[in-house]
C-alpha cells in the first residue's frame, strides 16, 4: 500500500480537526505548512473560492524544498436573501482579525427582520501534485441561518452555532461531533472526493 505524503495549507485548528479524520491515517502522512518550513500565508484576494484555494496551495508549494502533494481549501457562506453574501469574503465579512463572536453577531445583524434564512456553505478543496498539477473538488451543504446562536463558535468557525444543515437532525454545526459533521458537511463532501482521487493517483 502506497503512503501519500501531503502538506495541509491551513493554520485553522478546527479545519485540521475536520480534515484529518477524512484522510485515512493508514494511507496518508500529513504535515502542516509550518512543519514543512513554510511561514506566512497566501493573500486571499481571488474572486472565487477556487482562485483562493489555488493561491493557498501555490503559496505553500512554491516554498517547499521537497515537493509533495499540497492540500488546501476555501469555504464560503452564500446567503440567499443577501444575494450570495458574504461568499468569498466569509472569513473577513466583519473585518480582519476580529473574534468569532464579532463575525457571528455581524451576520445575525445583517439578517435582522429577514424571513428567508436559507443559505449554502460551499467548499472547494484544491490539490497540487508534486509535479505542480492542480485538481479541485467541490462540496456544498444547504441549510438555514438561525436567529440566535445555540452555543459558542468553534475556533475560527464563527458561523458554526448559527447554521443548521438540511441533512442533519436540527442541530447546528457547533453542536455536532467532528465525525458527524464530516458525514454531511460541505468540507466533508469535498475532501472525500479529494481523498479518493489521491488514492487512485497513487496507483498510477
Amino acid at each position: 500500500m502506497d503512503i501519500i505524503q501531503a502538506a495541509l495549507a491551513t493554520n485553522n485548528p478546527t479545519k485540521l480537526d475536520q480534515i484529518l479524520p477524512i484522510l485515512d491515517p493508514k494511507r496518508f502522512i500529513l504535515f502542516t505548512a509550518k512543519e514543512m518550513g513554510v511561514e506566512g500565508k497566501a493573500v486571499e484576494d481571488g474572486k472565487t473560492l477556487l482562485e483562493n484555494g489555488i493561491k493557498k496551495v501555490r503559496y505553500v508549494y512554491d516554498r517547499l524544498t521537497e515537493k509533495i502533494w499540497v492540500i488546501a481549501d476555501d469555504t464560503g457562506l452564500f446567503i440567499d436573501a443577501l444575494g450570495g453574501l458574504p461568499g468569498v469574503d466569509t472569513a473577513v465579512w466583519a473585518g480582519e482579525d476580529v473574534s468569532e463572536e464579532v463575525t457571528m453577531n455581524y451576520c445575525l445583524k445583517q439578517m435582522e427582520g429577514i424571513k428567508n434564512r436559507r443559505a449554502t456553505f460551499r467548499t472547494v478543496a484544491v490539490l497540487m501534485s508534486p509535479l505542480g498539477d492542480i485538481y479541485s473538488f467541490e462540496g456544498e451543504a444547504r441549510g438555514v441561518i438561525l436567529e440566535v446562536p445555540r452555543s459558542k463558535p468553534q475556533p475560527k468557525m464563527p458561523y458554526s452555532p448559527i447554521f443548521v444543515p438540511d441533512d442533519g437532525d436540527g442541530r447546528s454545526w457547533a453542536e455536532m461531533g467532528v465525525e458527524e459533521e464530516n458525514s454531511i458537511s460541505h468540507r466533508g463532501k469535498a475532501f472525500r472526493q479529494a481523498r479518493d482521487f489521491l488514492v487512485l493517483a497513487s496507483h498510477r
